[in-house]
């Protein structure tokens, strides 16, 4: 039996490796999704039947958690909107924490004296209640119910003496072999607590770091629980978890051009919510508009058009109809890309997955790097929801807050067109410089409403 429980879980953990590798690439994704779901239900199937006997209630309890979990988890996937994808995973994210806090909350009295097995409890307890705690923050900023960063004096001293208090707290249970049930939960109150202090003051442009980030907590509190009850599944699915956030954390940092300390600790975010003057109170300069009949005409007659998608994009639901109005313009002759930052949306990944939803190929989606020195030859620039990702602030202000940020350089087009509500702010918080240039026109409205507008428009061309 323990040989069969064994296997199962070296299958599910090369299905693991095996699916990660297939996400990284949007052709093979949904089918390394697929193959590392089947190894996770090999390994719980595997525990199940093979490991040691236990009562019949301990077995109801397990079959009624899966069924529950399996319905409330197939739900919510299924219906949740495209905009609320970044919530969904801050809250999975937060139950994997919770996950691992209970089970050092539960093995914590069954320990006693074995200090190996405490350290991985403690750790795992620690790490999984911060990013419990964190995560539920950072859905709460995302859904806009916790719209401005709150920062109590001196808040970097306050958490970093507060999260070696935790850590010196938890290293004293350890050292010291106490059983007292309330040392343990006051050290998960302060976990807890921590977890709330370190995301409050981070701003909301920073959340997708800060989800990556404690998506690489929740791993490395899986992995403690894998060396805690030597189980590889749990290990590896831990340590992949946990790198690979990690990378990703790294990834997104490097492409805005920001240290990680800068993001936790000097967070963006809080800027004037729609000041379009400069700090000496003259205007930048004028806007123009453009109406749907010369943008039709503009589109028509170009040979390369490039879209980039933003938030906007999905707020609007509206790619499906920009997957329209690119199969309507390559049929008159005209090139259409897609260009893609790394931090667009609100979460990594948000616009590639919001594109392929409407069946847009692969091949269309051009990385930051490799568009940038297209825009020179390109016609028109159609952007559709984005903001801080083509603000030329990044490049020529030095005092602006995503000074340094790479950036879309949709600014050396020849035309840019900016689809947007109204003159609002983007995610940072900060004015787009990109407005007031005089080879770009506001297209405003609902981006699904005046694309659809826009697409009839061109038919009757």
């Amino acid at each position: 039996m323990k040989a069969l429980l064994e296997i199962s879980y070296l299958i599910g953990s090369i299905t693991f490796i095996i699916g990660l590798k297939m996400m990284g690439n949007a052709k093979t994704a949904r089918q390394g999704n697929r193959i590392a779901a089947v190894g996770m239900t090999v390994a719980i199937l595997g525990t199940i039947i093979f490991h040691e006997v236990v009562s019949p209630i301990i077995y109801g309890l397990i079959i009624t958690a899966i069924v529950l979990g399996t319905i409330a988890g197939w739900t919510t996937a299924k219906t949740v909107q495209m905009t609320k994808i970044p919530e969904l995973v801050s809250m999975f994210n937060g139950t994997g924490g919770a996950c691992a806090a209970l089970i050092g909350l539960s093995e914590f009295g069954k320990n006693q004296g074995n200090i190996s097995a405490l350290s991985f409890i403690m750790a795992g307890l620690v790490i999984g209640s911060i990013s419990f705690s964190g995560s539920i923050i950072a859905y709460l900023k995302l859904s806009g119910k916790l719209d401005k960063p709150i920062r109590l004096p001196s808040y970097n001293l306050i958490n970093n003496l507060f999260f070696m208090a935790v850590v010196a707290f938890a290293v004293y249970m350890v050292a010291s072999g106490t059983s007292s049930v309330v040392m343990l939960w006051l050290l998960f109150a302060a976990a807890l607590t921590y977890g709330v202090l370190f995301v409050l003051p981070i701003g909301g442009a920073d959340m997708p770091v800060v989800i990556s980030l404690l998506n690489s907590f929740t791993g490395l509190a899986a992995a403690f629980g894998g060396f805690l009850y030597d189980n590889k599944v749990m290990l590896t699915g831990g340590i992949l978890v946990g790198s690979a956030g990690t990378l990703l954390t790294l990834a997104m940092c490097k492409a805005m051009n920001r240290p990680l300390s800068n993001v936790i600790f000097g967070a963006f975010g809080e800027g004037s919510a729609g000041a379009v003057g400069s700090s000496d109170g003259q205007t930048k300069g004028s806007i123009k508009d453009i109406s749907v009949s010369d943008l039709a005409v503009l589109l028509n007659y170009s040979k390369s058009v490039v879209v980039v998608p933003g938030y906007g994009l999905a707020v609007a639901q509206a790619q499906h109809i920009v997957h329209e109005l690119e199969k309507l313009l390559e049929e008159r002759g005209v090139e259409v890309k897609y260009a893609i930052h790394p931090v667009a949306g609100r979460m990594p990944g948000h616009m590639n997955v919001l594109l392929a939803e409407s069946n847009v190929e692969y091949e269309k989606l051009v990385e930051m790097e490799d568009i940038n020195p297209l825009f020179e030859q390109t016609d028109v620039v159609l952007v559709i929801g984005a903001n801080d990702v083509v603000n030329p602030a990044a490049k020529s202000d030095p005092t602006s807050p995503i000074y340094g940020m790479p950036i879309l350089e949709v600014d050396k087009a020849k035309h840019v067109i900016m689809n947007k509500r109204g003159m609002s702010v983007g995610y940072a918080g900060i004015d787009n410089l990109l407005f007031y240039d005089p080879k770009c026109s506001m297209f405003f409205g609902d981006a699904k409403k005046v694309l659809t507008e826009l697409v009839a428009e061109i038919k009757q061309l």
